[in-house]
């Protein structure tokens, strides 16, 4: 269908349709056309209080443009696939703002380029859609993912990484390091889809590594690549109903055949990510000789059944049930007894994308609350709109909403918050870039546990005063806060998964204690 031919009008001719029955079909309703400060008038201001810039580019809308005017163009754009953001904040200082980093080089900017374009390309759109019918992530996203190995580098870097063709090549194996792998954490939380983010294979982020560390040469072999490549998937099965974030407390039993060749699993497991859709449950049980973590295959006596949240059940939040589960005894990951240590080590790395992802969350709230009250508008392809000039998007008691000093002073504190999570999540990085893996469970476990609970802390502050400053539209699930609804709704996930922010906070200030000096005195 040949799109329809536009009128060119000045802006007197504009001026001059101002009555009713000389006005072009109004999607809202006729009653806009009873404000005498819209008809024939420069309606950006009005428009961009009551809708967001995405209204524009909908077919079912933009068809409703009848002309552009004479001799003006358009300085507000829709955003181009993979750019980074002028808005102050918005993005990382390294990445945008002209500031220098310690830790990233030429490369890690290409390669955020490269990731950038392949999330709002393939991911974002995939997220807005089963975030909204709650279906899992599409294979064929899954499948796209893996043929730049994508789920293989959000395992971290590792010897799994070996033979493999990067992101097309953009980064060598043995240069791979935690700084890409931050990158991608917090390029794929930028869709703001929190529900959809976790039904992205979130549980073989965290479910695989055990694997990888500590499964046997047979096990790796027949499950790792079959994951890697998103063929099958598998889910971290710890917590329990009486037992979340108390490791010690769990009642899941597995007990060896009299012939010691299996083990049989009897128990529950609960809010378990991606358990609803997985192949695989890396399990933590009780044992004879103390807690074990055990691999366990979907099959007779394994059943899941979705758990509904707030967020959306494209997560595959589970109940999962072991009635007799006869497993392999080959499948025991680590010594037997020795799962403290398996999941501790694990912890360290789950809670680090839970911190990446969160940061950077936070900061598209930022962008929102400051395109709120700030922005820049001018002629958008429709004759109401006129010239340029700055305005704001939304006002309150008259007044455009960043003269008022309490909005800024909330805006001070989200970007303050941001930058500082930020700052304390890249010291860390660099800290495991030079760590071994044995290393960082043994001396990174309290500071991460720390900037876990100061990161979700921040966030709940963060999506508090997000929204005040957008009022009603906050809590409103579409139109202009349809992100500070959902970010408000969705931001206790992360101050609850991966270990509640009291348990992590006590587990920082346990191992500062623990090297305190005994010479130590007021």
């Amino acid at each position: 269908m040949a799109s329809k031919e536009l009128k060119v009008l000045t802006r007197e001719e504009v001026s001059r349709h101002n009555k009713q029955g000389d006005l072009a079909l109004h999607p809202g309703g006729a009653s806009v056309f009873d404000d005498p400060d819209i008809l024939g008038k420069d309606a950006t201001e009005a428009f961009y209080g009551l809708h967001r810039h995405e209204v524009l580019l909908k077919p079912q809308y933009k068809r409703l443009q009848i002309g552009v005017v004479e001799n003006e163009e358009s300085v507000i754009h829709s955003r181009v696939i993979g750019e980074l953001s002028q808005v102050p904040y918005a993005e990382p200082t390294w990445l945008a703002q002209g500031y220098y980093s310690p830790y990233y080089t030429e490369g890690h900017r290409r390669f955020q380029k490269a990731v950038r374009k392949f999330v709002d390309e393939v991911i974002t759109p995939d997220a807005l859609a089963r975030e909204e019918d709650g279906k899992p992530p599409s294979q064929a996203v899954i499948d796209a993912m893996s043929t730049i190995n994508l789920h293989a580098m959000r395992m971290g870097p590792g010897k799994h990484l070996k033979g493999l063709t990067l992101m097309n090549g953009l980064v060598k194996p043995e240069e791979f390091n935690y700084f890409h792998e931050l990158i991608i954490n917090q390029e794929f939380s930028r869709s703001g889809q929190r529900g959809y983010n976790d039904g992205l294979m979130a549980g073989s982020v965290i479910g695989l590594p055990p694997v990888l560390n500590f499964g046997n040469d047979a096990v790796k072999a027949r499950v790792v690549s079959d994951v890697l490549s998103g063929r099958r998937l598998i889910c971290l099965a710890i917590s329990e109903a009486f037992a979340g974030s108390d490791v010690a407390g769990l009642k899941t039993s597995a007990v060896k055949t009299e012939d010691g060749k299996y083990w049989v699993i009897n128990g529950t497991k609960k809010w378990i990510t991606n358990g609803t859709f997985s192949h695989y449950f890396t399990v933590g049980c009780r044992t004879e000789n103390g807690f074990t973590v055990i691999l366990v295959e979907r099959g007779e006596g394994v059943e899941t059944k979705a758990i509904k949240t707030s967020y959306s059940s494209a997560a595959g939040t589970a109940f999962v049930t072991f009635d007799n589960v006869k497993v392999p005894i080959e499948n025991t990951l680590g010594p037997e007894g020795s799962g403290i240590f398996v999941i501790l080590s694990n912890f360290n790395h789950e809670r680090w994308v839970m911190i990446c992802s969160s940061v950077r969350t936070q900061r598209s709230i930022v962008e929102e609350c400051m395109k709120c009250v700030l922005v820049l508008v001018t002629l958008e392809l429709c004759w109401t709109f006129s010239g340029v000039r700055w305005t704001t998007q939304r006002k309150a008691f008259g007044k455009p909403l960043h003269s008022q000093a309490v909005i800024r002073s909330k805006l001070a504190a989200m970007i303050s918050r941001v930058e500082s999570v930020q700052n304390w999540l890249e010291s860390i990085t660099y800290q495991m870039n030079n760590m071994s893996y044995k290393e960082q469970a043994a001396k990174l476990a309290g500071p991460i546990g720390l900037l876990k609970m100061y990161a979700t802390k921040s966030a709940q502050e963060t999506a508090t005063d997000a929204v005040q400053i957008f009022g009603g539209r906050g809590i409103t699930r579409t139109g202009m806060g349809q992100f500070i609804e959902h970010y408000h709704r969705t931001v206790p996930f992360d101050a609850i998964l991966g270990g509640a922010e009291d348990v992590l906070g006590d587990l920082g200030v346990r191992q500062a204690i623990r090297g305190m000096p005994k010479t130590a005195r007021l």
